[in-house]
């Protein structure tokens, strides 16, 4: 992936200026070359009040005042299916607001070390306005394994570029405006064995934890890690931790206890910064 950065010196929470640089290559041959735009290349460079003149005092410039991106929840992505999420905008301006944009990007330097990039799939965002100054505007980003999501170093916090336009062509725009995670989508499964057993008896449950691969498009074991085993009796929604074992090697996860009343064990894995929270589906065992 082919990626040409853009700068914006940010004051504060406002971005005063933007430069376009180039990015060093990154990614496979398959990928498309991707670019990503500067506040002048997204909104126009007609404006004579735009993040780019520095002699524009703070308070004419828009007011940013929340950036949502998937509904709050981390962006998880699987093998198979590319992942097609929505991000908003809110922002205000005594001229109103006409357009907004969000990218996600990966690195540590805007300038010239990004490996990874998620644009919005809309050339302008959809602006609904609350007020005459106050509009949330929004728009779909979509992430496919094996492509934008080409290896899963790229798991983990990105940073959010938001900008927006006011009416009379003002731009906020900052290349660091916040950060979302973007995850490698996981599996937990749980089998508690012997169904029925006697109370007393002594049951085993085995499970496997397991996250996406992006770069072989197949779920490997995610080893070392804190799962919880868990339990709740036939006739309660609540489930209650009896102990906590670590997946092995391979993913595994295995352990025992005594059986002693009717209900479910599963296994609860509370996530990673590179992998989100999962809990198995319950097995059912009846206790005679």
């Amino acid at each position: 992936m082919r990626i040409r950065a853009t700068v914006a010196a940010v004051s504060g929470a406002l971005a005063l200026s933007a430069l376009a640089v180039p990015a060093a290559q990154a990614g496979n041959d398959s990928d498309a070359s991707a670019n990503k735009p500067s506040a002048a290349e997204r909104f126009g460079s007609s404006s004579n009040r735009s993040a780019f003149s520095a002699a524009v005092a703070a308070e004419a410039l828009p007011v940013v005042s929340k950036v949502t991106v998937n509904s709050g929840a981390a962006v998880a992505v699987g093998t198979t299916y590319a992942k097609t999420f929505t991000v908003s905008v809110t922002a205000s301006h005594a001229t109103g607001i006409q357009d907004a944009y969000v990218d996600l990007w990966h690195g540590t330097d805007v300038e010239n070390d990004i490996d990874g990039l998620l644009m919005p799939n809309e050339e302008a965002a959809t602006c609904t306005a609350s007020s005459a100054t106050t509009s949330t505007c929004k728009l779909t980003i979509t992430a496919t394994p094996g492509s934008d999501l080409y290896m899963n170093a790229l798991a983990g916090t990105w940073h959010v570029t938001a900008g927006a336009l006011a009416g009379d062509g003002s731009i906020y725009w900052n290349d660091f405006h916040t950060t979302h995670k973007v995850q490698r989508y996981s599996k937990l499964t749980v089998n508690a064995s012997p169904e029925p057993v006697k109370k007393g008896k002594t049951i085993t449950v085995t499970g496997k934890l397991s996250r996406a691969n992006w770069e072989d498009f197949k779920y490997h074991g995610y080893t070392n890690q804190s799962v919880k085993l868990q339990f709740r009796k036939k006739d309660s929604s609540t489930y209650t931790t009896l102990k906590t074992i670590k997946s092995n090697s391979t993913g595994e996860l295995k352990t025992t206890v005594t059986a002693s009343t009717d209900g479910y064990f599963r296994y609860s894995f509370a996530g990673t910064t590179t992998t989100p929270a999962v809990n198995a589906t319950g097995d059912f065992v009846d206790v005679q």
